[in-house]
């Protein structure tokens, strides 16, 4: 797959829910969390081809793998013997950040301190 040129990249439809990185597809419906766009949706959305998620390939030999992943980065989140899983994990405050909160109290992703 080819990457975007500009000019696609500048039809995309941004999903309106502001907290999600999804775009509209041609059913009127963001691809990532399929909430239906509010109001009309501009003409750009309807010429969205289905089958190109707007992501380029990546070769399968420069793919990077769970090994591949620094051990910080990658908790073993949600495995066998692991402390923390998804149903124990605490949200970051800040509902337009995506982090979790750590074991020191703060948000991984933007530092912001858990209040409790």
């Amino acid at each position: 797959m080819m990457a975007k040129s500009d000019s696609e990249w500048n039809k995309r439809v941004l999903c309106s829910d502001g907290n999600c990185i999804g775009i509209i597809g041609a059913d009127g419906r963001c691809r990532e969390c399929g909430t239906p766009y509010d109001g009309e949706v501009p003409s750009p959305a309807v010429e969205t081809h289905t089958d190109d998620d707007g992501v380029d390939s990546i070769p399968a030999d420069q793919q990077m793998t769970v090994e591949d992943a620094p051990a910080d980065d990658y908790a073993a989140v949600g495995s066998e013997g692991s402390d923390e899983s998804w149903e124990n994990r605490t949200l970051c405050t800040d509902e337009s950040c995506i982090g979790v909160i750590g074991p020191d109290g703060r948000c991984k992703e933007c530092g912001k301190p858990y209040p409790g």
